[in-house]
């Protein structure tokens, strides 16, 4: 019995095979014959657009060569933190002060328990694609895998440049904010790399004034940064709309937000100037003054990346920093985040309607965080869509917590029922790991699968031709269409 306990039945051969040997096998995900023909045909070999990522800039202009795997796999990447705090691993081990050896080893103490996670399915895609590695990652073999990866990271073909180029990636948006130099993104245009290099301008903190004094620590640096003094709005709304034009300059195309929810008001309810005024002379403002303060500067800067011809982003829905105590202790972005509940409907349609009413609405990706709003977000796109632009509006790529299977499966369902899933412009990484990228291919699997068992449930035509050209035009020729880098 003992020599059997790794053998798994194969339906599609009829066979039993080694479990440890054949998990992500070339057919993976690919659960009918059509499918195999559109990922193997189509999908599998195209060029990625990585159009929103958190990747360092300096680490790809500078080539950075990683020491080991846990240094350009575990840090910063806080999907892998979460679940190792669930299985009651202690934070030394995390993100503490314990050697990179440990810490892959309590990584790979929690993969076998991570099944049915996308991290299950991640890992070892990664393992596979960067290191050859075609085995299950497990406290047994952990040691091993770690100084096979860690020899292979001494590569030149795995340092950031080499990781990219393996993956064909042709673009990589960085998320950017107004305040940087942008001296990476120089760096790396200068030396003709063979990825293109891009910053994404992310204004998020320009209009955080529900923190007063880190928003006016921030209002000096980005003066600074700029070479100017901002004393009242018109000099913030003015500092911005340089620093948009300094990236404009520097290759940007994209801005991106991270939002709980719009806010909608009627222009003039506040007077931006006066709250400025207070927040300088460190006077209290109330929450419906920081919500208008928010919506008047997110109004400026749309019409200003619509001069320029951008397309603007906005995630939604998350729910931040909700543990206060590990807060204080690790600071933002370190996986206490969830789902948030809010109110999306009113004040998106409001606010884009706002926009548009003077033909000032840019190209547009929503990105929604809680599933309960696909069909708010997915039917929205469609009110404002006007004939300009193939897919003007876009409903963004299942993002975060639903950068699964089943939220990618729903995501693509909800756009095909209320939109036309051919003008979508596909997957994105959202990742701070540069062995982030196979979750391209896991998205053009599960593309892939979904329309080959339509094809097989008789609910499309076998054009492959036709369905193949779909294929392509989703996980490549859309996004290179849309952005126009």
């Amino acid at each position: 019995m003992n020599e059997n306990k790794n053998l798994m039945f194969d339906t599609k051969s009829n066979r039993l095979h080694d479990s440890k040997k054949s998990f992500i096998d070339e057919d993976f995900l690919l659960q009918n014959e059509f499918s195999r023909r559109l990922y193997h045909g189509y999908a599998k070999s195209l060029p990625i657009i990585d159009y929103h990522c958190h990747l360092s800039p300096k680490d790809i202009a500078e080539n950075t060569q990683f020491q080991n795997c846990a240094q350009v796999w575990l840090a910063g990447d806080h999907y892998k933190w979460r679940a190792m705090r669930t299985l009651g691993i202690k934070e030394e081990f995390i993100t503490g002060n314990a050697p990179d050896e440990q810490k892959f080893l309590k990584w790979a103490e929690t993969v076998p328990y991570t099944i049915r996670n996308p991290l299950y399915h991640w890992t070892h895609l990664e393992l596979k694609r960067y290191f050859d590695i075609d085995e299950l990652l497990t406290d047994t073999n952990s040691l091993e895998v770690y100084k096979k990866t860690t020899d292979i990271l001494q590569h030149k073909s795995h340092a950031t440049q080499g990781l990219l180029k393996q993956m064909k990636v042709e673009v990589v948006c960085t998320t950017d904010d107004p305040t940087d130099t942008l001296q990476h993104h120089r760096i790396a245009q200068k030396n003709e790399i063979n990825t293109s290099l891009l910053p994404t301008f992310r204004p998020d903190k320009a209009y955080a004034i529900e923190e007063p004094v880190s928003y006016l620590d921030y209002i000096n640096t980005l003066g600074e940064s700029c070479k100017t003094t901002i004393d009242t709005y018109t000099d913030l709304i003015d500092t911005l709309n340089d620093r948009v034009v300094y990236f404009h300059e520097h290759g940007a195309r994209l801005a991106d937000h991270g939002l709980e929810q719009f806010y909608f008001f009627e222009l003039g309810t506040y007077n931006c100037e006066k709250i400025f005024k207070k927040l300088k002379s460190k006077q209290d403002i109330t929450l419906e003054e920081i919500q208008y303060f928010k919506f008047e500067t997110l109004w400026h800067l749309c019409q200003m990346y619509h001069t320029q011809g951008w397309v603007q982003q906005f995630h939604l829905g998350a729910l931040r920093n909700t543990n206060h105590r590990m807060l204080s202790l690790l600071g933002p972005d370190t996986g206490f985040d969830s789902i948030g509940d809010f109110s999306q409907a009113l004040a998106l349609s409001k606010f884009l309607n706002l926009l548009d009413t003077k033909d000032q609405l840019a190209k547009t990706i929503l990105y929604n965080l809680n599933p309960r709003d696909n069909e708010v977000m997915a039917t929205m796109t469609g009110n404002f869509n006007d004939g300009s632009v193939k897919g003007k509006i876009q409903f963004g790529s299942a993002w975060w917590f639903l950068d699964q299977k089943d939220g990618m499966e729903k995501q693509l369902n909800t756009l095909s029922n209320l939109g036309l899933l051919s003008c979508f412009v596909g997957m994105l990484t959202d990742s701070r790991s540069f062995l982030s990228f196979p979750r391209h291919e896991y998205f053009r699997r599960i593309l892939c699968n979904l329309i080959g068992k339509d094809v097989e449930n008789g609910e499309l035509p076998a054009d492959e031709s036709w369905l193949g050209k779909i294929i392509t035009d989703i996980c490549y020729y859309n996004a290179k269409e849309y952005f126009q880098f």
